[in-house]
């Protein structure tokens, strides 16, 4: 069974009946053997009133005790349903009432019992909608009963029988595998697995791209069925669909990418045209990749992508959304023909959007350039070739002209950027961040950005003039307390802020924030900091806030269609409304819109699609986006993990080395030195201040000893010993080689 409960229930609206034909279509159930195992599920939804059948169709029951959430669980067996709607509350889930439920499962929660000012309200799992841990990482163990699975994320308190599948468990003892879970518990019975690979002796021996992808259950192979099917894709662009498109070929077109060598999983989705209109602006043409020409709704590749979710950084290897097939017809290569949705921009003088215009078009490359070469022809003019002399003029016009204006608009409404040393992104956009890094040693990878950024500007505001459903990308202010910390350590490097600590957090605020930073000469460590205090984005139907590009107003994703689901969708939505779009009130008006260009902004009184295609366009995007939302949670926290286990292997080799760094946290049990040169951060324990016994104030963030009154505080450096690391918690150990400073040197009195 491809599809999960939680996937199946999503096809559910408030109380819209749906078809079993209808439902067999959306999850792919193309056999008798799977559309018999959708029938036993329907009928047993059934059973516990979570389905109603009625005429022969299914609605959705929602019982006004129960809600859907995750679980998120402590090594200490402590468990919570943490509810998607913001400001929820959690739910305490006691281990009797679990049914059996794992750290981060999703599911139907019954409450039991109404929380009060001090207490959470309790509840009980009344069904699991989705496994969060189709397989995980374990050690090997041996037991009177056979060979056991102990998993080696503590929050998974349970161990798991092993099958003998071929695999020489005894060879496997005390090792590192990948274990596939083969059933979960039911009732008295454990979970049983298969070992499917021995990575190593232990954390350290295995790779980490291994260890990351196996942790996160990524998926990096394809089905030879869904390899065929995007082999049968066309491999050329029909001269008659570029007749029905906007011919933009005769266009000097720019592509701007990261790859000095493209492989056959490189993507070239966005390229660029630039050319001065008669009235003085400049119309900007960001093209992007029309993937949703090749790959169709619900079919086999779609439904892939659609489980995948998004394609995965895991720096010298991709997990892609598609096989290589689909990007190599799509990506925008050099001389190719190419079917791209054009978003037509004119800037003015001062960086204003003054109109826009969306249509399907076709164009070709003419260069293709990595950000580093752009950056050298734009620093030495003298060196280009007379060939590249008109791509040079464009260049320059785009990064030197016309990105400025558009930042210094994104600056006046209180937009900022982070600086950061360098780093990696598969999206032109700000990515899964949320806001825009500036790498210190490419910054016209950030100029790049501002530009790419227009798109979903336009396309978010042309969803809500057409008032059609859309997909719009948000990202929550962040909690103030986040950044209490990082005030206080900038107030103790002589930072002079001027933020309320008890107000609202503004864009405006952490623009002010880069601008101190800039001055310190710790700038690199709090940028780094800054940026984790940023909420992830995420996907919602209604226009709303974001936060780390100042929008008030509404955005969205658009320019990777190929590598974000998310994308795709938007794509389709649009490629809806030009094929099926009504331009004026009823077929005999005279009066008619223009759908594609921005003119027609508060002159559409009708509605744009028919009722029927409107609503269920309504209940796909509802239906899907809890699950994209939760894939992007996923690959954040892979590609994070890798980062992390890099920077672990890093200081393993260091172990014993003495290095400088800053205390940029303190508690109770010890404070968190940041290593500048590597932005690597670690703990000293309390433990390990043998001269004195240490106290916490907590009102200025400091330890302080009883009898030598030496303070350890926020912003002091220090010098630390790397003691040991633990390279799969990714926990660094350190020592200090010098005091802190005695109190009678500090110009603050004890509390």
């Amino acid at each position: 069974m491809e599809f999960s409960i939680a996937t199946l229930l999503a096809q559910f609206v408030e109380d819209k009946l749906v078809a079993k034909k209808n439902l067999e279509k959306k999850l792919g159930c193309e056999d008798e053997e799977s559309i018999q195992k959708l029938e036993l599920i329907l009928d047993a939804l059934e059973k516990i009133s979570v389905l109603a059948k009625e005429r022969g169709k299914y609605r959705r029951i929602y019982p006004e005790d129960v809600v859907e959430a995750k679980l998120r669980c402590s090594s200490k067996g402590f468990c919570f349903a943490i509810q998607d709607e913001e400001n929820a509350e959690d739910i305490y889930i006691r281990e009797s009432h679990l049914s059996n439920a794992w750290n981060g499962d999703r599911v139907l929660v019954k409450t039991i019992k109404e929380g009060s000012r001090r207490r959470s309200p309790e509840g009980e799992v009344k069904l699991i909608l989705e496994r969060a841990n189709p397989s995980l990482l374990a050690t090997v163990a041996d037991s009177e009963n056979g060979y056991r699975a102990i998993p080696l994320d503590d929050r998974l308190l349970f161990e798991l029988d092993l099958l003998q599948n071929g695999t020489n468990l005894a060879d496997a003892i005390e090792h590192l595998v990948h274990v596939s879970v083969m059933r979960y518990p039911i009732a008295q019975k454990p979970p049983l697995g298969k070992v499917t690979k021995i990575l190593g002796s232990d954390a350290e021996e295995a790779s980490d791209v291994d260890i990351v992808s196996c942790k996160h259950d990524l998926p990096h192979e394809f089905k030879a069925n869904e390899i065929d099917s995007a082999a049968s894709l066309p491999a050329r662009v029909a001269a008659a669909e570029i007749k029905r498109r906007l011919d933009l070929r005769d266009k000097l077109t720019i592509a701007i990418g990261s790859e000095a060598k493209l492989t056959e999983n490189s993507w070239i989705e966005n390229a660029l045209t630039l050319e001065p209109t008669p009235e003085g602006n400049w119309q900007l043409g960001i093209h992007i990749a029309d993937v949703a020409h090749y790959i169709e709704q619900d079919t086999l590749l779609d439904r892939v992508s659609r489980r995948r979710g998004t394609a995965i950084n895991l720096q010298k290897q991709i997990i892609p959304l598609f096989p290589p097939r689909v990007s190599k017809i799509c990506s925008l290569e050099p001389g190719k023909n190419r079917l791209t949705i054009s978003v037509l921009i004119t800037i003015n003088d001062q960086g204003e959007i003054v109109e826009s215009e969306i249509r399907p078009s076709a164009v070709s490359v003419d260069h293709y350039l990595t950000y580093q070469e752009v950056q050298n022809i734009l620093g030495e003019p003298d060196q280009v070739s007379d060939k590249l002399a008109p791509t040079a003029k464009v260049l320059n016009d785009l990064f030197f002209t016309l990105s400025p204006l558009v930042k210094a608009q994104r600056l006046q409404r209180g937009g900022f950027e982070i600086t950061t040393p360098e780093f990696s992104s598969l999206f032109q956009d700000e990515g899964r961040l949320g806001a825009i890094l500036t790498p210190s040693n490419l910054p016209v990878r950030s100029l790049l950005t501002e530009l790419i950024l227009l798109a979903g500007k336009v396309v978010a505001d042309s969803l809500q003039a057409w008032g059609v459903p859309g997909i719009y990308c948000i990202q929550p202010e962040p909690d103030v307390d986040e950044l209490e910390d990082l005030l206080k350590l900038s107030s103790n490097l002589g930072l002079e802020l001027d933020l309320d600590p008890e107000g609202d957090v503004t864009p405006q605020d952490y623009q002010l924030l880069t601008q101190q930073f800039a001055t310190s000469s710790e700038k690199m460590v709090l940028n780094y900091l800054l940026q984790d205090t940023l909420k992830p984005p995420k996907y919602i139907t209604k226009p709303g806030e974001h936060f780390g590009l100042a929008y008030s107003d509404g955005y969205t994703h658009c320019v990777s269609p190929g590598q974000r689901y998310i994308d795709l969708m938007v794509q389709r939505i649009l490629k809806t409304v030009f094929e099926f779009g009504r331009d004026r009130r009823h077929s005999r008006a005279k009066n008619k819109v223009d759908l594609g260009s921005s003119s027609c902004y508060g002159e559409i009184g009708w509605n744009v699609l028919p009722p029927a295609m409107q609503e269920q366009l309504d209940i796909e995007l509802h239906a899907i986006l809890p699950r994209l939302n939760d894939r992007e949670k996923v690959a954040e926290d892979a590609e994070s993990d890798l980062e992390g286990l890099k920077k672990a292997e890093k200081m393993k080799e260091r172990t014993g080395k003495v290095f400088e760094g800053l205390i940029v946290g303190v508690q109770s049990y010890g404070f968190f030195v940041q290593i500048e040169d590597m932005l690597v951060e670690g703990l000293v324990h309390v433990s390990s201040l043998k001269d004195d016994w240490y106290e916490y104030r907590s009102r200025h963030s400091c330890l302080v000893g009883r009898k030598n009154r030496t303070a350890y505080r926020l912003g002091d450096r220090v010098e630390v010993e790397v003691k040991s690391v633990d390279y799969y918690r990714q926990q660094i150990d350190l020592v200090t080689q010098n005091e802190g400073v005695s109190l009678s040197n500090r110009n603050w009195e004890e509390e």
